[in-house]
């Protein structure tokens, strides 16, 4: 908790990016230290994550692969997001990844960016039979969906930054 609270600005914020790649969120949850404790800081990254601008959450998706693509790179974020797709890498075959993939590209054609959902834990049948119920969506509702998603991720993140502090 200490070191959370008095880790520079700058360092905690390059922390928090790979969480959220949207710096709105970062300098939120820096703006509300000190936090008394951790349920402090999740409360404060959860109101910050649901506050973000549509514009915001546009930057956060950015650095979020295709579902079902294996995230490039040796950043944290990359490393992240591959441990929370692996388990329902594993559990699809071929057939399913290539729907996988035919879903991505409608969704993404429907909504002009990635379809995002919090994987951890769900096979891709799962992810799947979701993508394609939110292709049925309008842009209002699934623009929110989007920001939960994302905001569940980052908190899951979150917890990881804070369990290595």
């Amino acid at each position: 908790m200490e070191t959370f609270n008095v880790l520079p600005d700058g360092d905690l914020a390059e922390q928090l990016l790979a969480c959220l790649a949207a710096p709105a969120w970062g300098a939120a949850i820096i703006a509300g230290r000190p936090y008394a404790d951790v349920a402090g800081i999740v409360a404060g990254a959860d109101a910050a994550a649901r506050a973000l601008s549509w514009a915001d959450v546009l930057a956060g998706l950015g650095a979020h692969p295709r579902i079902g693509e294996r995230a490039a790179g040796a950043s944290r974020e990359a490393a992240w997001s591959r441990a929370e797709q692996s388990a329902a890498a594993q559990s699809a075959d071929e057939l399913t990844k290539a729907a996988l993939i035919d879903a991505n590209r409608a969704y993404e054609e429907r909504f002009g960016h990635v379809f995002l959902i919090f994987a951890s834990g769900r096979s891709q049948g799962e992810i799947l039979e979701a993508a394609r119920g939110r292709l049925a969506n309008d842009e209002t509702a699934e623009r929110a969906i989007v920001q939960d998603e994302l905001r569940k991720i980052a908190l899951l993140r979150l917890e990881r930054v804070l369990d290595a502090l």
